[in-house]
């Protein structure tokens, strides 16, 4: 099921209690559902806790059934709502005006208590909202036809503490969210705080991953350049062997190059902890560098003698 299924199926598990906040959250789902003006009002769904929720809902806020029920089985279905009387009492809940030209407003009047604008964002989600799956990203939005409500729910959402970014797409008006905290704390306050624990545990899941990533790349970069700085030290070793200088180096080099030959897999830090007696990476260094410094001298002469040759 997907993640957004799940949350709507936990906010679903919200017990219908008091009717004005029935009626607030059957408010918000209207507001962005499929179809709501004084002809109609449709809501499509495919939550199947919706489908079993709503019927409960709208008899609870307005005393009315539906003109049309949703066939039995999953997938989409939709609920119809066309008799003139039922519309009625649905716009006068709310004190809309009986007014097909007039555009919808949400009526902040009938939202004044905290758990009715609860209850209105969490019809809002339940009709208009979808949240991805947090393992894959943060995005949690609500979309709506109608102009002046995609305006007015910023502010609403303002109020109660929150900071969404809007944008508008294909003639919906979209409020959203991107970062993770944001979408933890909204579902919390809308009533899904196990969904918001997948939130947080999925960030962290993520975060770990990253940084583990991070670490083997890391790691990954630091072996290579331990290989190659060795293979560079093993040819410097050959090289001053090829000119019969290895035995003449003083103790401290003869030990360095001895160490490097027989711990080609060593990074200078291990091999400057054989030493006897141990000594720095730094001092380590520094031997190897001499080594380099000698065995250019040490072609110098080879050079010449080639060149005199020819």
């Amino acid at each position: 099921m997907a993640f957004s299924a799940n949350v709507k199926q936990e906010l679903c598990r919200q017990r219908v209690g008091r009717r004005c906040c029935a009626q607030a959250e059957a408010y918000g789902i209207l507001l962005f559902c499929s179809i709501f003006h004084t002809r109609q009002a449709r809501i499509v769904t495919e939550c199947s806790a919706l489908k079993e929720r709503l019927p409960v809902l709208f008899h609870r806020a307005f005393q009315v059934s539906f003109d049309q029920l949703p066939e039995t089985g999953e997938g989409k279905g939709a609920f119809l709502i066309e008799e003139p009387g039922k519309l009625k009492a649905v716009f006068d809940a709310f004190d809309l005006e009986w007014d097909s030209s007039v555009s919808l407003h949400i009526n902040l009047a009938r939202l004044e208590e905290e758990h009715c604008r609860t209850a209105f964002l969490r019809g809002v989600f339940l009709a208009g909202g979808s949240v991805t799956d947090p393992m894959k990203g943060y995005h949690l939005e609500m979309a709506t036809s109608h102009y002046h409500v995609g305006r007015e729910l910023p502010a609403l959402l303002r109020e109660a503490g929150f900071e969404p970014k809007e944008t508008d797409r294909k003639g919906n008006r979209v409020i959203y969210f991107k970062q993770s905290d944001h979408i933890e704390d909204y579902l919390t306050f809308l009533g899904a705080p196990v969904s918001a624990m997948e939130v947080m545990a999925a960030k962290i899941e993520r975060d770990l991953r990253g940084s583990v990533n991070r670490q083997v790349n890391c790691d990954s970069a630091n072996l290579d350049k331990t290989v190659a700085a060795a293979r560079e030290q093993l040819a410097v070793i050959e090289r001053l062997q090829e000119a019969d200088r290895l035995d003449c180096l003083p103790d401290k080099l003869k030990e360095a190059a001895r160490l490097r030959m027989e711990h080609p897999e060593l990074n200078l830090s291990q091999l400057a902890a054989l030493c006897d007696p141990p000594v720095s990476k730094s001092a380590l260094n520094h031997r190897m560098r001499k080594l380099v410094e000698l065995a250019g001298s040490a072609e110098q002469p080879s050079a010449k003698r080639d060149k005199g040759e020819g």
